[in-house]
Order: C-alpha cells, then structure tokens, then sequence
C-alpha cells in the first residue's frame, strides 16, 4: 500500500474501528476535489484496530462531527508536510446540520431554512434531541 505525503491538509487518526466511512460521509469528503485516504482495521498498539483518514487540501472540516462519531480521535493539522497542531476531540454539546430530524411534525419539514440542530441530553450515553421537537436522534 503506498499513500504519499501530505503536504497541507489534515490526518484524522485514531478513529475506532469501523467509523471512518461514517466520517467520510457526515463530513462530505465525497464531494471534494482534493486526495482523500482511508485506512481501516489499521494495527494500533493503543486500540487494537483503528481507521485513519487522510485529507490532502486546505479545506474546513467541522470538528464536531469528529466528535459526535468518535471523540477519542485526534486531528493532526500538516502545513508544508509538517504537524503543525494536534488537536483533541470532544464529545459537542450541539450539532448544527450535521443530524436531520426524522419526527414528520416537526417545525423543519416543512420550514426549510430553518438549520437542523440537535442538543446533547445525556452526556453518558451520547443522547442527541432536535431543539424544535425534542424527538432523539438516531445513530
């Protein structure tokens, strides 16, 4: 397998086992122009198994859609194929656009410009509700 380096972009590493096509997904990654690199079921010491994501282009990438999937990964910044910051993910208390809410009835099926935001309820167990319905997201 030969993946080269980057030269600006980001790694998202540390992604449990499984999750990095959820991520690749949520955060659009489809629909860029740039390099994308995905490696699942890599070897970890730490973890077992993991995914790596590697995104080669200077782009935005919403960090709490990182966290909402996985909040144990951690996001290596690279400018000039050098780590210039590693940030820490953590769980988002609120999620704007990134859950749709399911509920028929709720204001934003039929206000459509109305954004789709969903507040952490249960810290513990990661529970999601729309704001406008109160109706759980689902995973």
């Amino acid at each position: 397998m030969n993946i080269d380096s980057i030269n600006t972009g980001y790694v998202i590493d540390h992604i449990g086992a499984g999750k990095a096509m959820t991520l690749y997904k949520l955060l659009g990654l489809d629909k860029l122009e740039c390099p994308v690199a995905m490696i699942m079921n890599a070897t970890s010491k730490r973890m077992g198994r993991k995914d790596i994501i590697k995104i080669d282009g200077d782009i935005d990438i919403n960090i709490d859609v990182i966290g909402y999937v996985d909040p144990n990964a951690t996001v290596n910044v690279i400018r000039d194929e050098k780590l210039v910051e590693k940030r820490d993910i953590t769980v988002p208390t609120e999620l704007k656009n990134v859950l749709f809410c399911k509920n028929p009835r709720c204001i934003t099926s039929t206000e459509q410009e109305l954004p789709h935001i969903f507040r952490l309820t249960d810290s513990n167990k990661r529970i999601y509700r729309c704001i406008y319905c109160d109706t759980k997201a689902s995973k």
